[in-house]
């Protein structure tokens, strides 16, 4: 039986162990990406639905952070095939009583909207959207580097100064509720931005749930939410042929069993049918932190106090997802909602909070937060002239709707979620895709039950609480060895942070100062671990 040699192996060929693969191959490295599923890409994946001429994406579908991400500016994949598409109007609230809440690209088309709920709130929206501008490019530099973030912090400090750097750090700890309260007056910004809260998993009332509403709304309104043309796995396909490019190499098909270590190092893996692959520098791993540490180098491997905290890791919630190929466009009764890629459907502010609290509660929520992407009015090419390629997606709780029948309940609350401000809707429905929990899992082994972020964005599971309570790295305790995936700081979405981040790690690991990068390294982590 031979044995591959490489620089680096990374295991997982989703988003992140791409991104991590391409800045590896950047700095001349030998890379191996070994895939478990027949195809790479994970949770970025596009499919035909049964019926001819229409396509959606499995899982992830727009795209604010990948446009805002500068891990994806530096690798330039429009240069390799992606080309990103806008619908008319990035996103729409439908309130209960189909007003609706409308945010564009356009400034002036989001502050009209806006307007006709509180007329100040368009002056407050401005406001907001000027500081965003003003702190834009630091503020990403400093969500997705490795923790603690010192040079965009310290740009940050200086562009805002003392007093408005200390208000913005209370906006990052604020609930999405108790922000949007202060900031606004009317329902619309009020729901654009909380209902943007919900794309996490946490209830308008947590602390740390404004910053992701904040973030996403202002992101909508800067970059807006695209989609690539095509489908999601156009992201994937460029990443492939980026890393092809450089000598790279993806084999799918191959599982990883184990993580070899020798002395406290990473010395390679061993795949599923026994086949061994040494690496000469690092293992980088874009699985779930308990996957990695659990059953990939197992506990014996491992400190005693790592594995006490790892029980305390905390998935998100999961997700129910349905794709519909439509005979026509959604009839919604909210104009607003008609030009819109994304919507959010189901709730007003005070129903976001029920929402939330029966999560908390693992209750199935009766009356579902829906969030709604209409894929052909973004990108036409995504079903035929006159039809439409829609999908909506809910939170359930972790652990929930892994049987047939709860999981047909929930998708005919969403039906009939989408019918009440559609009349008609059910009626134009020519195909349906199904994913509960275990269809998920069974699609990306990544998605542990229907989690689609790799733990709860709770604010005492991120930054250098993710997983545990560490460094805030992508480093690990077994030296050369790197957490990838989306378990790693600064989380799910895709940005590639985490697989750039562990990837820098590796090189720095590997530089002139590596041993002494390492000592320090495995320093700190004895002691948090010992």
């Amino acid at each position: 039986m031979s044995t591959d040699v490489v620089d680096a192996v990374v295991i997982g060929a989703g988003h992140n162990g791409l991104v991590a693969a391409n800045l590896l191959a950047d700095a001349g490295w030998q890379v191996l990406v070994l895939e478990a599923a027949d195809r790479p890409g994970g949770a970025v994946h596009t499919a035909d639905m049964d019926t001819p001429g229409f396509t959606s994406d499995l899982c992830s579908a727009f795209f604010p952070l990948s446009a805002a991400s500068p891990v994806f500016a530096g690798l330039d994949l429009e240069n390799h095939g992606l080309r990103w598409r806008h619908a008319p109007d990035v996103l729409a609230h439908v309130l209960p009583d189909d007003r609706c809440a409308v945010l564009s690209r356009d400034l002036g088309r989001t502050t009209t909207s806006l307007a006709e709920f509180a007329s100040q709130d368009a002056v407050a929206w401005e406001s907001m959207y000027a500081q965003w501008q003003r702190i834009r490019d630091d503020l990403m530099e400093a969500l997705l580097r490795p923790f603690p973030p010192v040079r965009p912090a310290a740009r940050l400090l200086r562009e805002l100064g003392t007093g408005e750097a200390l208000r913005l750090a209370r906006l990052l700890a604020l609930p999405a509720r108790k922000l949007v309260e202060e900031r606004f007056d009317g329902e619309g910004a009020r729901l654009l931005l909380a209902g943007n809260a919900m794309h996490a998993d946490l209830g308008s009332e947590e602390p740390g749930s404004g910053v992701f509403g904040w973030l996403l709304a202002m992101l909508g309104q800067d970059v807006g939410f695209p989609a690539p043309e095509g489908g999601a796995g156009r992201i994937t396909d460029a990443l492939l042929h980026r890393l092809a490019e450089r000598g790279g190499q993806v084999r799918c098909g191959r599982r990883v069993q184990r993580v070899l270590t020798a002395r406290g190092r990473a010395v390679g893996v061993r795949d599923a049918s026994g086949e061994l692959v040494r690496a000469r520098h690092a293992v980088l791993a874009d699985v779930p932190a308990p996957s990695l540490y659990l059953d990939l180098v197992g506990p014996e491997q491992l400190p005693a106090r790592l594995l006490e905290d790892l029980r305390g890791f905390r998935w998100d919630d999961a997700t129910v997802k349905v794709d519909w190929a439509l005979s026509g466009p959604v009839p919604w009764t909210a104009r607003g909602a008609a030009g819109a890629g994304t919507v959010h459907l189901g709730a007003d502010l005070q129903g976001l909070s029920r929402f939330s609290s029966d999560l908390q509660l693992h209750r199935v929520p009766e009356d579902p937060f829906v969030l709604l992407g209409q894929m052909t009015t973004t990108d036409p090419t995504r079903s035929p002239e006159g039809t439409a390629s829609v999908w909506a997606y809910t939170h359930v709780p972790h652990g929930s709707c892994d049987d047939e029948r709860s999981l047909a309940e929930v998708v005919r609350r969403i039906e009939q979620t989408v019918q009440r401000h559609a009349p008609g809707f059910t009626d134009l429905i020519v195909d349906r895709r199904v994913q509960g929990p275990v269809q998920l899992e069974a699609h990306n082994a990544n998605l542990v039950g229907g989690a689609i972020n790799g733990g709860t964005a709770a604010i005492y599971q991120e930054l250098f609480f993710r997983p545990v309570p560490g460094l805030g790295r992508a480093d690990t305790p077994v030296d050369r060895l790197y957490l990838a995936g989306a378990s790693a700081h600064p989380g799910g979405a895709v940005h590639g942070a985490p697989g750039a981040n562990a990837a820098r790690a590796a090189l720095a690991r590997h530089g002139l100062a590596g041993d002494l990068y390492a000592r320090l390294i495995q320093g700190l982590h004895k002691r948090i671990y010992t």
